[in-house]
């Protein structure tokens, strides 16, 4: 299955059923880590 990195939490993460037609803008692993990323800085 293809993966990849959480720009917040910097943890792998796996495709998953729920993201089989919007996967290419799947970027964080978790509600959790979308709801955070404000607070964190993902531009390089």
């Amino acid at each position: 299955l293809p993966s990849k990195i959480c720009p917040v939490c910097q943890r792998p993460f796996v495709w998953r059923k729920k993201w089989e037609k919007n996967w290419a803008e799947v970027k964080y692993c978790s509600k959790r880590c979308s709801r955070a990323r404000s607070r964190h800085s993902t531009a390089k």
